[in-house]
């Protein structure tokens, strides 16, 4: 053994000095994490975008960005279930916060099992970030363990991704995704992380989040066109407007109130739009499209002039476009520019922010529409075509009486998230919205499975609200795994399973366009949910006579931590008012018969 070397004071003394001074170099701002890997940028960025949740599966190529995670006392990471749910849960705290939901996936079948959730987020414009893990980039392209082309999977469903390829860089270019994916049309974008990236050396310090220098989204509109629009709208007879996702998604709820109430314009919403106009307002003429009310599609079908602010005119709310609006001028007021004219021609293209194009609309009207008359005739048509439905008393409990109990012992702002199928519509028909931010649920992409994700990231989002998830038997059997995770957190949230045992809307669809053939719609068998539930640790309850209702909808609401309603519901009912696909808006269905004729 060799003896150890002896040290002079004086040398001693200026190599403390020395290590000190290096040590106050690195020492991080009180607020920031010290950097010294991909990794830890990774996380960094995200903290410097104050990010509080993230929704997530562990895996071998993400593991160095869990690993980083492990330090973070700012970010609360919950594991989901499956990756789909993590991209749903990411996507319901986006909708109801307005900020990007985080969800984390490994590589191959982890970042694929988030595309579904992706590809629906960019079909609603919802603000979502994924980060997925890569194999080392040495190994890309030559099918190595859990290798895909996340990116070329992805681009078509995302907003932007990128590919880190640089340790240095990586905590911008989560930065850049997160700051694209709130700003401008929000949507879903992707940054892929190889793990050498994540797992390489670097000191860097994620600023906060930018957006590239050349992405500049519009603001305001062309002046010359607001003055035209203004001017033809204020010279309707019969003018409304159509409130779309973009409405909320632009903040621009109070000015579209204000307008409405100060020029007295009917506001119609889309299903997107869903609380953007309180729907117990007189001038509120509820919900347009496929499944809206009568009284709104008949609105639609007979104005002169439609200002649609934030909405894509998809086929859903449109129908056959050539009888949408058939007379009506098109004031179309959209941030995206290949928005416009894209499935209805608009005469006055607004391309802005709906909040200050909104403003400048208001600024430039003339004065208001003489449209007494037209109220007149709105109203009339309300006292026509009523939303209602039997509940004879030999007939099994109908779902539109839980949505309208449970609405009625709620308060107003409540959030409600829902699957995809007749429950959706049920729910989306029979709540009474005041409230924007209050529906979650998958719009374009019509994603079976949604609600009990979306509940939970709907409740971390708002962990002081009220939070009830309605879904169908047949959506709760896609995702319902994921109430293991409600149970884990603690999460005091309620999903009612309107209980058909069926794919209640394929059924429907089924017995009026395929003479009733009922192929592969239809559940021989099905669990007992509330016995699920239980198995899980949640509270369950079965509920299946009116007089129950009401106290069983209250002791879910009452216990602390998730409870699942399995209402057994009549199987033989079916939505209505109904367009079918491709129709005439003003020729909806009221019953079955209805349907037959059209």
């Amino acid at each position: 053994m060799s003896e150890r070397a002896s040290v002079p004071p004086e040398a001693a003394d200026a190599e403390a000095e020395t290590a000190e001074a290096e040590t106050e170099k690195r020492e991080p701002d009180e607020d920031k994490s010290v950097v010294e890997s991909g990794a830890e940028a990774v996380v960094a960025a995200l903290e410097a975008a104050g990010v509080e949740y993230l929704f997530g599966v562990q895996g071998g190529a993400i593991m160095p960005v869990y690993d980083a995670l492990y330090r973070s006392d700012e970010l609360n990471h919950v594991t989901m279930a499956h990756e789909q749910g993590a991209a749903h849960a990411a996507d319901a705290y986006g909708i109801v916060t307005g900020d990007p939901g985080i969800c984390m996936a490994t590589s191959g079948p982890g970042a694929t099992n988030l595309v579904t959730g992706l590809a629906d987020a960019s079909m609603d414009s919802d603000p979502v970030v994924a980060l997925t893990g890569q194999v080392p980039t040495e190994f890309v392209g030559n099918d190595a363990f859990q290798e895909t082309d996340t990116i070329g999977v992805t681009k078509p469903v995302t907003k932007h991704n990128i590919f880190a390829d640089d340790s240095d860089d990586v905590g911008e270019d989560v930065g850049t995704a997160w700051a694209l994916a709130n700003e401008g049309r929000q949507g879903p974008t992707l940054v892929d992380l190889p793990k050498d990236v994540t797992q390489g050396e670097t000191d860097r310090q994620p600023e906060e989040p930018k957006t590239p220098d050349t992405y500049n989204p519009p603001v305001e509109a062309e002046e010359v066109m607001v003055e035209a629009a203004a001017e033809a709208l204020a010279g309707a007879d019969r003018p409304i407007i159509l409130a779309g996702g973009g409405v909320i998604k632009g903040e621009a709820c109070d000015e579209l109130r204000q307008f409405a109430r100060e020029y007295e314009i009917p506001v119609i919403t889309t299903m997107p739009g869903t609380g953007a106009f309180p729907e117990d307002d007189p001038l509120s003429m509820g919900i347009a499209g496929m499944h809206g009310t009568g009284y709104a599609n008949l609105a639609v079908s007979n104005t002169d002039l439609l200002v649609g602010v934030g909405t894509r005119f998809d086929d859903r709310l449109t129908g056959d476009i050539e009888t949408f609006a058939p007379d009506a001028e098109l004031v179309h007021i959209d941030i995206d520019p290949a928005e416009i004219s894209k499935n209805v021609f608009a005469d006055y293209p607004l391309v802005g922010d709906a909040k200050h194009v909104i403003r400048q609309l208001d600024d430039a009207m003339p004065g208001a529409p003489d449209c007494d008359e037209w109220h007149e005739t709105c109203q009339r048509w309300k006292e026509e075509y009523p939303l209602d439905y039997e509940t004879p008393e030999d007939d099994p409990l109908k779902p539109q009486y839980v949505v309208e109990t449970y609405d009625e012992l709620t308060p107003e702002d409540t959030i409600v998230a829902a699957g995809v199928g007749q429950h959706q519509m049920w729910a989306w028909q029979y709540w009474t919205w005041t409230e924007p931010r209050t529906w979650v649920t998958s719009h374009g992409l019509g994603t079976m499975g949604y609600a009990v994700p979306a509940a939970i990231g709907a409740k971390l989002a708002a962990p002081d609200r009220e939070v009830v998830a309605f879904d169908g038997d047949g959506s709760f059997l896609m995702t319902g795994q994921e109430l293991s995770v409600a149970v884990r957190e603690n999460l005091n949230i309620t999903i009612v399973v309107l209980n058909n045992e069926a794919v209640g809307m394929v059924r429907q669809w089924q017995d009026g366009f395929y003479e009733g053939r009922r192929m592969a719609s239809e559940y021989p068998w099905i669990p007992e949910f509330d016995k699920l539930a239980e198995a899980y640790g949640a509270q369950g309850l079965r509920l299946e006579d009116y007089d129950e209702v009401e106290e069983t909808i209250q002791t879910a609401r009452n216990y602390e931590g998730p409870s699942v309603i399995d209402a057994i519901i009549d199987p033989s009912e079916n939505v209505y008012p109904m367009v079918p696909s491709g129709g005439d808006n003003a020729r909806f269905a009221l019953n079955e018969q209805h349907l037959e004729d059209i």
